[in-house]
């Protein structure tokens, strides 16, 4: 099994978010790379069984939530048809409808999405670890 991290970061949280996601997976025996969204590996993304997606969360508080630099996201996503995908997001205070646009721009780009997750920031290090397990959980099963 092979994943690929792709993030789009503002202040760095969703970067270190995706490499402990990264770190974890690994760990398990699943090969992971990590990417900006702006230099996607397009060989990792080849080889990859499953992506993983994130992004930060833009709005005002509780209002207008949606994934950071969301259009540069929509435009620099490559093609991944038929491949699996899971989305995640962070945030400050409230996540709002983020995951749900988030997937709507992955299956867009023809990804097959599992699910999504949450991770506040100011505890990157549970979340990632949450998301991680939850990933680990569902690849056993498969």
């Amino acid at each position: 099994m092979k994943a690929l991290v792709i993030y789009e970061t503002l202040t760095g949280n969703t970067r270190t978010a995706s490499y402990e996601i990264a770190g974890r997976l690994s760990a398990a025996g699943v090969a992971t790379e990590v990417s900006p969204i702006t230099a996607v590996d397009l060989q990792a993304l080849s080889d990859a069984d499953l992506v993983i997606v994130g992004s930060w969360t833009d709005g005002i508080f509780f209002f207008g939530q949606r994934p950071g630099r969301a259009s540069r996201l929509a435009k620099n996503l490559p093609r991944i048809d038929g491949k699996k995908a899971v989305v995640f997001c962070t945030y400050a205070l409230d996540c709002g409808p983020t995951l749900e646009k988030l997937e709507r721009i992955v299956r867009m780009a023809g990804g097959d999405v599992l699910g999504g997750y949450s991770i506040r920031r100011d505890d990157l290090a549970g979340g990632s670890k949450e998301l991680a397990d939850r990933l680990l959980g569902v690849l056993e099963s498969t």
